[in-house]
């Protein structure tokens, strides 16, 4: 059924209660937002991938998107969002609230359940909410639009580094799980041996007594190995997940150290292995992200997870397309060297760093010396907005989650705005009447 129009029931002992808007400060930098955000067009946009009469209401939409938008900002899990909300009376004004709550406003679990509602076009749609609030409020400069940098970066996966053993061990464990679930009696699970085993690896991997190791890990191989064939021969018919793990175990049990597509975690099979030249990390697991920032300002028009490890050049096209539809399509774009051949053909120009650039003119030089401004903000969604380990699953998981770290740094952007703007606004108010109040004195 439809989301309710507020999140809020009207209760009888309401009368008795003090309204939120008169126990808070209104030049709050989240009062400010609430009141700029278009929150009619969001619950129109969301409304349509709910049933229009089956079931009970479904939550408040005002309330999802400020807990995501909170979320993402303040670099928290589902649990601290709503704990935090609790505690926040901002937070609930924020999210449609007339009076101070005490209670959970929702389970945790609701997040991840709309968030797989809405997808990746309902994440665009939040990003380019922050934007249209930005040019409400005039942080945002229409003529900013029109000059983006575009850079790629690796989204890690919250999964363990991936060794020949772990896999080995991890494989095993969970078909002897899956198949204790569904009753089938295996001839031997090794699970004692096993775990001895992989402690024995490692000591011996950090003895640096390689020949050892790569006996013990032949083993673990050969344990998974049996599992798979005992678990095939006593299920002839297993069903969907059982048949999905067996074949992920396969893969794991065949592949070689040279392979491509291999395997490097069994709960997330598409996880890849990139490497981007860093000194200090030479392997990254996760996917490539191609990111798109304003010149000036560096506000976040753009966040694609692209999979199969494609080159750089080959992920503009997708990239500008998406940020035609989040904010307008720019004039210029500019891009570093690793975009050289990328054979995009639409209206805006596509600038590439030059390595003599001398022979730069010095008009273009000055704007492409900004191009290096998306890299410390490629660090910030890092850091503060979940872009350094993502816990969403799957590969939706990866583009909804990208998206949503960018939403959240243009909405850190939006009240650190607000809040320099209040202290002018304070600073303007001393200077006019601080020298009659010393006079007076």
């Amino acid at each position: 059924m439809k989301p309710k129009n507020s999140p809020q029931q009207n209760r009888q002992q309401d009368m008795f209660l003090s309204e939120l808007a008169n126990m808070i400060n209104p030049d709050h930098p989240l009062v400010k937002i609430a009141k700029t955000v278009d929150w009619e067009r969001l619950d129109e946009v969301f409304g349509k991938t709910f049933c229009p009469d089956n079931g009970r209401p479904a939550i408040s939409t005002r309330l999802m998107v400020s807990l995501h938008y909170l979320k993402y900002t303040f670099n928290l899990s589902d649990e601290e969002a709503v704990a935090g909300w609790i505690e926040n009376p901002y937070w609930q004004y924020l999210s449609g609230m007339k009076y101070f709550e005490h209670s959970l406003p929702i389970h945790p679990s609701s997040m991840t359940r709309w968030r797989n509602r809405i997808g990746e076009a309902g994440a665009e749609g939040l990003l380019k909410e922050t934007i249209a609030s930005g040019l409400k409020m005039k942080a945002v400069k229409p003529t900013q639009l029109k000059r983006i940098n575009v850079d790629t970066t690796v989204q890690e996966k919250d999964i363990r580094f991936p060794t020949d053993a772990r896999l080995y061990d991890r494989a095993r464990q969970r078909l002897v799980s899956s198949a204790m679930e569904r009753g089938i009696t295996l001839r031997q699970n090794y699970n004692r041996l096993s775990r001895n085993l992989l402690c024995q690896q490692s000591r011996y991997a950090h003895a640096r007594q390689m020949k050892r190791a790569r006996a013990c890990v032949r083993k673990l191989k050969t344990y998974l190995g049996r599992v798979v064939r005992d678990v095939e021969r006593k299920c002839h018919m297993p069903d969907a997940d059982l048949h999905s793990l067996l074949q992920i175990s396969k893969r794991i049990f065949t592949q070689k150290r040279n392979d491509k597509d291999k395997v490097y975690s069994v709960h997330e099979p598409a996880v890849e292995c990139i490497s981007k030249g860093k000194a200090h990390k030479r392997y990254e697991f996760g996917c490539k992200v191609s990111v798109a920032a304003t010149s000036r300002g560096g506000w976040f028009v753009g966040a694609l997870a692209v999979h199969g490890n494609p080159y750089d050049g080959h992920t503009l096209t997708d990239t500008l397309t998406q940020v035609a539809r989040i904010a307008i399509p720019p004039e210029n774009v500019y891009v570093d060297q690793g975009y050289r051949g990328h054979g995009f053909t639409g209206n805006c120009e596509v600038h590439v760093d030059k390595r003599h650039r001398g022979r730069t003119a010095k008009s273009l030089w000055r704007w492409m010396k900004r191009r290096a401004a998306i890299e410390p903000g490629i660090g910030h969604l890092k850091q503060e907005h979940r872009m350094d380990r993502n816990r969403l699953k799957g590969m939706a998981g990866d583009r909804i989650n990208a998206i949503l770290s960018a939403a959240g740094m243009n909405f850190r952007k939006l009240l650190s705005f607000l809040e320099e703007l209040l202290s002018r606004i304070f600073c303007w108010l001393f200077l006019l009447l601080g020298e009659p109040i010393r006079r007076s004195i």
